[in-house]
């Protein structure tokens, strides 16, 4: 059974930084892409950023670009998310995700495994 768990959430003040860290098991994920939605209270789950089954493509919704960055580290099937410059607009719980498709996709109707969530909170 495929399990993700999403770590490194937290209270942080505006223009502070966080890491966040996705740990996949139960299946092999190699070739497959990730990423990373937020939803805000309220509001709907939106797109952050995704990367591809090897590293080499990456993309950003324009409210975190320039600020987060999305990586993975091999063989540890881990994607992680640093989140530089924060403001309480990032206020929410991030999910990461995986999709069994090797190119990234930006909506979370292409993604087949879903996180639990962390909850990131942005003071002013």
């Amino acid at each position: 059974q495929v399990h993700l768990v999403e770590s490194g959430g937290g209270l942080v003040q505006a223009g502070g930084s966080l890491r966040l860290s996705c740990a996949v098991s139960g299946g092999t994920f190699g070739s497959s892409a990730m990423g990373w939605f937020r939803q805000a209270p309220g509001k709907e789950r939106e797109f952050v950023a995704t990367i591809n089954w090897n590293g080499s493509r990456t993309s950003y919704a324009d409210s975190v670009k320039g600020r987060f960055t999305i990586s993975r580290e091999f063989p540890k099937n881990t994607v992680y998310l640093q989140m530089n410059n924060l403001n309480p607009e990032d206020t929410g719980v991030y999910y990461c995700a995986v999709r069994r498709f090797t190119d990234y996709g930006r909506l979370a109707g292409e993604y087949d495994y879903w996180g639990q969530g962390t909850q990131v909170t942005v003071s002013s």
